[in-house]
């Protein structure tokens, strides 16, 4: 038997459940992976707490929306314990990343060959399972604002998952990293490279007073309408404002929305090409995961509930 953990009815992190099932059998063109690591994300706890906005239907399956109870855990990493008929290039005992991936908060998930990327050898466990989904929302997200060495951008929420791993992409770049965020996280930024400011009644000066040069894009991680107004007050150009998170005052505003709903980008196909080269940047120590806990699976919902409070800056992780 295996467990997998699943909500039982739409709600709070009190749904979330243990469930047995049969191991998994591969599909003919897929593997099976024992779980290590799974990372936890907020899509997770949206798509059962009714708070997930519209997704479009074409992108149902990516998002983990397309059955009636979803199935949750978009990421995960593992050793292949079965291969489908069909597949090639890929042995039982490869150690590899799953993303996409469908119902990681199990001990075992069934993925295409294509959701699998090789975990570096250098990069532990724990952040190969939790660098995707962040790392390729932070890629896209500077991509889609046209980030490069001369600029200085804005990235706000800058503590969370994918604001850290856009802080670091962002300066590796090389461009000027301004960071918003908590003061108690002030001196993580610094060591990534950022120049932290608080969030918060005086942003916008503190903003200006860090970059006396301007500001020439921005990456909105918080979604709050002081990230949105601060943004637009200070880039020039709002399509080089990215925003992966917020209200329906987005939608009017003529920034680049990323996301699965409709008017945004999914950038499903970018993202998959950027997967090798995140992960060989953090097996090589170039890009840092930064796991704030570990969760044994039977703990989702204290995860759920550590993630949704939002103080701490870093990944959670589930350990089946």
């Amino acid at each position: 038997m295996a467990r997998t953990v699943r909500p039982t009815a739409y709600g709070t992190p009190e749904v979330l459940q243990i469930v047995e099932t049969a191991v998994p059998q591969p599909a003919v063109d897929g593997v099976v992976v024992q779980v290590r690591a799974a990372g936890v994300n907020p899509i997770d706890w949206k798509i059962y707490s009714g708070a997930f906005h519209t997704v479009e239907d074409k992108h149902k399956a990516a998002a983990g929306v397309a059955e009636d109870m979803p199935r949750i855990g978009m990421e995960c990493a593992g050793v292949v314990t079965a291969i489908g008929s069909e597949v090639t290039g890929v042995q039982v005992g490869d150690e590899v990343i799953v993303y996409p991936a469908t119902g990681a908060y199990a001990d075992y998930v069934t993925a295409p060959v294509t959701a699998l990327i090789p975990k570096p050898a250098g990069l532990g466990w724990h952040e190969a399972g939790s660098l995707m989904l962040a790392g390729t929302t932070a890629t896209h997200a500077l991509h889609a604002a046209g980030v490069g060495p001369d600029d200085t951008v804005l990235i706000h929420g800058a503590s969370g998952g994918v604001g850290l791993l856009a802080v670091q992409l962002a300066a590796a770049l090389g461009a000027t990293v301004i960071a918003t965020a908590a003061e108690r996280n002030h001196e993580v930024l610094r060591g990534l490279g950022a120049i932290p400011v608080s969030y918060g009644s005086g942003l916008l000066d503190r903003v200006r007073a860090a970059a006396p040069g301007g500001v020439t894009a921005a990456v909105d991680c918080a979604g709050s309408d002081e990230a949105l107004d601060t943004s637009l007050e200070l880039v020039a150009d709002p399509q080089r404002i990215a925003s992966i998170t917020g209200s329906g005052r987005r939608a009017d505003a003529g920034i680049k929305l990323l996301g699965y709903g409709p008017g945004q980008d999914a950038g499903t196909e970018f993202r998959q090409a950027a997967r090798a080269d995140l992960a060989a940047s953090a097996g090589a120590g170039d890009l840092r995961v930064l796991i704030d806990n570990i969760y044994p699976l039977p703990e989702a919902a204290r995860a759920h509930q550590d993630g949704i409070s939002g103080h701490a800056p870093g990944k959670l992780v589930l350990v089946p």
